[in-house]
């Protein structure tokens, strides 16, 4: 079974401009997708308003994966995310995440606990920001 994996996914939905945000999610994101980041619940819409804004407030940025397991339809990973805001300004979060599979590989359930490494206080809710 192909899988997708969180980097490729916030790549696409994150960093790159050009590619059009229900396409994005389409490829990675099941329809019944639901979320939970710092215990907020978000729904596949709610998850793409989260996306929607953040793609007006982000310029460029990079994932690094520390830790990635599959285990079956679950998943679990730990990544560093590094954006750069359009107004110049950097964000550095740590996540913490685990996650289920639908059958054809897209991502049906995520949650995520998140800790900013570097950046403004008013951005520590950027992880859900809308």
């Amino acid at each position: 079974m192909d899988r997708t994996n969180l980097a490729t996914a916030l790549t696409d939905l994150l960093f790159t401009p050009g590619l059009d945000l229900h396409e994005a999610a389409d490829r990675h994101f099941a329809p019944d997708y639901r979320q939970r980041t710092n215990g907020q619940w978000d729904d596949r819409d709610g998850f793409l308003a989260h996306i929607a804004h953040l793609r007006t407030v982000v310029a460029e940025g990079s994932i690094e994966v520390h830790d990635e397991l599959y285990d079956g339809s679950h998943y679990a990973d730990r990544h560093t995310i590094q954006v750069t805001k359009k107004d110049g300004s950097a964000v550095r979060t740590e996540v913490y995440l685990f996650g289920d599979f639908a059958p054809d590989g897209r991502f049906r359930r995520v949650e995520e606990v998140t800790c900013m490494l570097e950046g403004a206080d008013a951005d520590r809710n950027l992880g859900s920001a809308r």
